[in-house]
């Protein structure tokens, strides 16, 4: 997204429908909402399940993220890859996460503050995830601080894909 600074500091557009259809995306924003983050702190590996999945755009305005997804998509050739990507208040970077994707990230600062614009309306009874540490990622990190909830999500391997 276009982004610029001058004495004042800087200014960030962070939404374009416009933009995320001349790249070939259809995203229509049902919800948004942030989490402040400490260092260390790992969230995910969420989604949520059909009929209520959705699509989300994440970017990090204040601190910085790695951001990482896997693909839960049974017919996709990038089937239980993950990808990664850093997200920064110094990068302006977004990333897209397409439906049936897992979503997760770690916060590298303090006070990160990661932002979520969602396709679709939280759904308490659709909303999962998979445990993080079993995703074959490496998150370089020995003491990360998890959630209970997230610690309680099905490993991978014994988790079956909707998607």
């Amino acid at each position: 997204m276009p982004s610029s600074s001058d004495a004042r500091g800087s200014f960030v557009k962070s939404f374009s429908e416009t933009a995320l259809r001349n790249a070939g995306i259809e995203f229509t924003l049902r919800e948004s909402y942030f989490s402040f983050s400490k260092k260390d702190v790992i969230r995910g590996m969420h989604f949520q399940l059909p009929p209520h999945q959705h699509s989300k755009v994440v970017f990090c305005p204040v601190g910085a993220i790695l951001d990482v997804i896997v693909d839960l998509r049974k017919d996709s050739p990038g089937y239980l890859t993950c990808i990664a990507h850093e997200l920064s208040a110094e990068n302006h970077k977004a990333i897209f996460i397409p439906e049936g994707f897992a979503h997760g990230f770690k916060s590298l600062t303090d006070d990160a503050l990661t932002y979520y614009l969602v396709s679709s309306e939280y759904n308490k009874e659709h909303d999962t995830g998979i445990r993080f540490d079993t995703i074959g990622y490496d998150w370089k990190t020995e003491h990360p601080i998890i959630s209970e909830r997230d610690v309680s999500f099905a490993a991978m391997q014994n988790f079956e894909s909707p998607f």
